[in-house]
């Protein structure tokens, strides 16, 4: 039985579960947003909790109010908490605006889930709302069977729009453009194109920042924002207030694009065929998006694992991460295998067994450090063939400092820890040798291998971080007990 909040005390409240409080009827949206929503923005468990009761409840009424005063960003983090079952009972519940929105919010692990439980019918109508690139990325998850259901049930003119931007290859300009777009032919005056605007309707993107200029074969000459146009007298002529545009190519990757943008400073940009016809635009929440991927893939990457998302399974999480663990067993056991060669002088003296750790750790972590250096200079076009020469001398050096000032702590610290047993200071003098090899061969694994793999053609945040573990662990072992090998004898 509902309980009125009204009618319970200060003390009973906090007896009870926000959950189980039946909130007035009353609330507006607003109320019902902050509510949902902690000061960092993020989703207030309580209210996943009263959404779930509503459910359980069977309370449809409260349930559609409690979902729809969220924003489809926040749906999209709530679904994320339910299960399918509760996720099923809610999709029925939204409109296809909101419902084609808050599935291009979700992660793409949760995505499929739900697009597989949505009837055809109701996702077309859904896709339909949104912008071309939108829609194109949400089709492109549904498998052949679905995918042609849903294109079907859609308007001949989104299918169409839908399909050519799913000709073009993932991950570039094509794919990430919408072609929903405002352009105007050079001979027109600003009182033509705000006319045209007000009476194109539906036909322009719900959000666009620029008009682009086009000749006879529409080809764009010029951009002008928003913000000059509606500033300017009805009888001005375009080309007197456009200004240069940055054309990007159809086929250009996304990474490339967002540099451009980055560079540059774009808001939006126009999208070009090979002949120089305007297909389509791209806009700075699209490249805000392909920024935040790049850098959770490079993050991942380099710590050899994969975005298995919250709702994966242990086996799916150790698919993704035994096979880069499994190739490092491979490279630790090949660095360790030149212990075997010394047995002699790790039997000799046992310190050695000690201080081979330290050396190697230090050397990795200095790898590290200078690999996500070059791995981020790489990505941000700091670092190229025209200052490689430079940059990799600067963190030689850096590495041969570093080595040096690490040889003194910690050769000093082995003479004073070892004492009478470090045969005149020999131990100290292999440990600080020792640690300047490791530490200037880590700076120069960790510039040269992303350099090689980008050479290559190859992304250098996959595999660079195996093979700078590799080199440095064998050179902290070998350096170590070469050195003694050589001053014990």
């Amino acid at each position: 039985m509902t309980r009125d909040t009204a009618e319970l005390t200060d003390d009973a409240l906090d007896d009870i579960p926000l959950a189980q409080i039946r909130l007035p009827k009353s609330e507006t949206p607003e109320e019902l947003e902050d509510l949902a929503l902690g000061d960092d923005y993020a989703l207030n468990p309580d209210y996943v909790e009263m959404v779930v009761d509503a459910a359980d409840s069977g309370d449809t009424k409260r349930l559609r109010e409690l979902v729809t005063a969220l924003e489809p960003a926040d749906v999209a983090d709530l679904m994320g908490f339910l299960t399918a079952d509760y996720r099923e009972e809610i999709i029925p519940l939204l409109d296809p605006e909101a419902l084609g929105e808050i599935i291009s919010e979700m992660d793409e692990n949760l995505r499929e889930e739900v697009l597989e439980a949505t009837p055809s019918v109701t996702l077309a109508r859904a896709l339909e709302e949104l912008d071309t690139d939108d829609a194109a990325d949400v089709i492109d998850d549904l498998d052949d069977t679905k995918r042609f259901q849903v294109l079907a049930a859609m308007g001949e003119i989104d299918r169409a729009a839908i399909e050519t931007t799913l000709s073009y290859e993932d991950e570039t300009a094509g794919r990430l453009m919408q072609r929903e777009f405002l352009a105007a032919p050079e001979f027109w005056t600003v009182g033509q194109t705000i006319d045209h605007v007000r009476e194109a309707g539906d036909q322009l993107p719900e959000l666009f920042f620029d008009v682009y200029v086009v000749d006879p074969t529409f080809k764009p000459v010029g951009a002008i924002p928003i913000s000059i146009l509606l500033r300017s007298r009805r009888d001005t002529p375009l080309t007197e207030l456009m200004e240069a545009v940055t054309e990007i190519a159809v086929e250009m990757d996304q990474e490339e694009v967002a540099y451009i943008f980055d560079k540059y400073h774009l808001i939006s940009a126009p999208v070009i065929e090979p002949g120089g016809r305007l297909v389509g635009q791209i806009t700075v929440d699209d490249i805000v998006e392909v920024i935040r991927d790049e850098a959770e893939e490079d993050i991942l990457a380099l710590a050899g694992v994969s975005d298995a998302g919250r709702d994966a399974s242990v086996v799916e999480i150790v698919k993704s991460r035994l096979p880069w663990l499994m190739l490092n067993l491979a490279t630790a056991t090949l660095a360790v295998s030149g212990v075997a060669i010394f047995q002699a002088e790790i039997a000799q003296l046992v310190a050695l067994a000690i201080l081979m750790p330290i050396v190697s750790s230090l050397g990795g972590n200095a790898g590290t450090q200078t690999l996500a250096v070059a791995v981020r200079a790489l990505a941000s076009k700091e670092l190229t063939t025209a200052n490689a020469r430079r940059i990799v001398l600067r963190e030689l050096l850096v590495g041969l400092v570093n080595g040096l000032c690490l040889a003194l702590v910690m050769g000093t610290a082995t003479y004073l820890f070892f004492g009478a047993k470090d045969h005149h200071g020999k131990l100290a003098i292999i440990v600080g040798a020792a640690l300047i090899a490791n530490i200037f061969t880590a700076a120069l694994g960790g510039i040269l291998a992303p350099l090689a793999l980008e050479k290559m053609g190859r992304d250098p945040a996959v595999s660079s971080s195996i093979f700078v573990t590799f080199l440095t662990d064998f050179t902290g072992f070998f350096a170590v007990l070469l050195i003694a090998a050589l001053l014990l004898h």
